[in-house]
């Protein structure tokens, strides 16, 4: 069983700052890319920002220069720091993480409950 757990939301000031943290656990034998998604009300969910296991990393143009993802290999941790948080940054955020389970397992790509994040204005 693999479980992703995020944690770090909650209500902010816009300009404000939060830390997002998402952990793997479970039986895994290593990880690949890990992100971030968003889903606001009434829209698709969205990239927000993802790294690869050689820590190369993608954000979405909205997000540039505001959030920066990270992550602790050994914890199996993915992190997203989001600064100067907007309005149109409230949404539900989830953590996702493409694994193998063991040595020879297909990669399979695991999803978070989500969090909820909320910027007033």
């Amino acid at each position: 069983q693999v479980r992703l757990v995020e944690s770090g939301g909650g209500l902010v000031q816009a300009g404000g700052s939060l830390r997002l943290s998402c952990a793997a656990s479970g039986s895994i034998f290593s990880i690949n890319d890990m992100g971030w998604y968003r889903q606001a009300p009434g829209k698709q969910r969205e990239l927000v920002a993802a790294i690869t296991s050689g820590l190369s990393t993608t954000y979405a143009d909205s997000v540039k220069g505001r959030f920066t993802i990270s992550r602790d290999n050994a914890k199996n941790t993915v992190y997203l720091q989001m600064n100067s948080l907007k309005p149109e940054d409230t949404a539900v955020y989830y953590c996702n993480a493409d694994l193998r389970r063991t040595l020879r397992s297909t990669i399979v790509l695991y999803w978070g409950q989500g969090t909820q994040v909320t910027v007033s204005s």
